[in-house]
């Protein structure tokens, strides 16, 4: 995936870089429909039931926050982590 070339913020860009960094490039894909520019949601590889949803609006400067969202509707964690390094 070239980061640089999604239409995505670059504090979105900047997180994936680094995600990347840290665990490789196989470790999840990304939704491409997504058309919020500031947010990215993103699924483990090994299990597309599990995802992420990455977002830099509303959050203070060089914040993020984040959604996580399991097979199981109970067991996800919305709008509880924000302004996040």
């Amino acid at each position: 995936m070239n980061v640089w070339a999604i239409n995505k913020a670059v504090a979105i860009k900047i997180f994936l870089i680094e995600l990347v960094h840290r665990y490789g490039e196989n470790l999840f894909y990304l939704d491409e429909d997504s058309q919020q520019f500031q947010a990215v949601e993103l699924y483990l590889s090994t299990n597309p039931e599990i995802s992420v949803y990455v977002y830099t609006f509303a959050q203070a400067v060089e914040k993020y926050a984040i959604d996580l969202k399991y097979p199981l509707p109970e067991n996800n964690i919305i709008g509880e982590n924000e302004n996040l390094n």
